[in-house]
């Protein structure tokens, strides 16, 4: 059984979440941040507290910087940037989101 991790959202992350979500809702219904931070952050904690060790390595021999590229309920695609920190936690570093409206 994989264990789970703690894992910690770091101000980079909100930061890279406020530059590209909005405080309000979009004219076209696109998602707020309060709306990421309710429906899609949770599965991401959640997903990578389980799952750190399987994600793919981010650089060739550097096993402690992982990244995780999934859909989201909200958002097309989701690409977030994590790191093993020295006391076994996981950070969440950087957050990159496909927020076309054309899901075909």
């Amino acid at each position: 059984m994989t264990s789970r991790r703690d894992v910690r959202v770091s101000a980079s992350f909100f930061e890279d979440l406020d530059r590209q979500l909005g405080s309000e809702r979009g004219p076209n219904g696109e998602p707020s941040t309060v709306d990421f931070q309710t429906i899609e952050l949770l599965d991401i904690v959640d997903f990578v507290a389980k799952h750190f060790d399987e994600l793919p390595p981010l650089f060739e021999g550097r096993d402690d910087y992982r990244v995780l590229v999934k859909a989201g309920i909200l958002i097309r695609a989701i690409e977030v940037l994590a790191v093993l920190a020295g006391d076994g936690a996981v950070e969440l570093l950087s957050l990159e989101l496909d927020l076309r409206l054309d899901w075909d």
